[in-house]
């Protein structure tokens, strides 16, 4: 691997990249931190896949695009002399020391759960009035479903046993059913929320991460749908001329193969 000179050097390559590219690439002087936003976001989710993927040199490549817009907002900052690339790390070095006591200082902490407990309650001291703030409103329901239960876990709002959190499962499930049988959609939708976000809880409780999850499933669904395309082609038959009985054949087969 790289030695820590070489690690800034190339950070230092980069800079003076990124110097070049604001001051002659036309494209690059037109964008702001709004036209980079939706940008960073996809760029974001790319790296995501490529995780799920395991693709590691995809994930060397993802990162690097994701650094390139760090960089690239530091960039701006500097020229409306607001913050430049060096107050950026200054930033978070001092940020990471603060919060790590038990590193930094001499705070003991016994594990994981009470450096996170901790965590949160220094976040409290640096004057934030609620430990939801840090959980950005952007964020897709599900994601921001999680990381709301993460937070109010930190500061002991929490279940003490996991069939507890089933059994809410349960109950949820029982509410939406008869909000179904009522037909009343506005009540059928709260109470499907009810019941995701429960579930959700109780993703936490099993060690699961729900976004991969779901997204695992996703492209499970994804790789035997287009095996049954596929297939069809084969036949020379349109998927909306097959019956499902003569889908769910091809759909079978391709839960058999491998990764699949």
């Amino acid at each position: 691997m790289n030695s820590r000179k070489d690690q800034l050097q190339a950070f230092e390559r980069l800079l003076d990249i990124m110097d070049d590219l604001r001051e002659k690439c036309p494209w690059d002087k037109k964008q702001t931190m709004q036209t980079l936003r939706h940008l960073t976001i996809e760029e974001t989710y790319e790296l995501g896949d490529a995780i799920l993927d395991n693709d590691l040199n995809e994930v060397k490549k993802e990162l690097g695009d994701l650094l390139l817009h760090i960089v690239f907002y530091a960039k701006i900052g500097s020229e409306t002399s607001d913050f430049d690339m060096a107050d950026v790390c200054n930033e978070i070095c001092e940020k990471l020391i603060h919060r790590h006591p038990h590193i930094y200082s001499d705070v003991v902490v016994k594990d994981e759960e009470e450096v996170k407990q901790n965590w949160e309650k220094l976040k409290l001291k640096e004057g934030k009035k609620s430990v939801l703030e840090g959980v950005p409103k952007s964020l897709p329901a599900l994601v921001k479903a999680s990381r709301i239960q993460d937070k109010v876990k930190g500061v002991g709002f929490d279940w003490e046993e996991s069939h507890q959190v089933w059994d809410k499962v349960q109950e949820e499930l029982e509410e939406l059913q008869v909000e179904v049988e009522e037909g009343d959609q506005d009540k059928i939708e709260a109470e499907f929320g009810d019941v995701l976000f429960s579930m959700i809880n109780y993703a936490r409780f099993l060690n699961v991460n729900p976004e991969d999850a779901l997204e695992r499933t996703n492209k499970k669904f994804i790789k035997r749908f287009q095996y049954l395309e596929s297939k069809a082609g084969e036949l020379g038959k349109p998927l909306m001329d097959m019956t499902l009985a003569e889908m769910d054949v091809f759909w079978e087969e391709a839960k058999r193969l491998p990764n699949k």
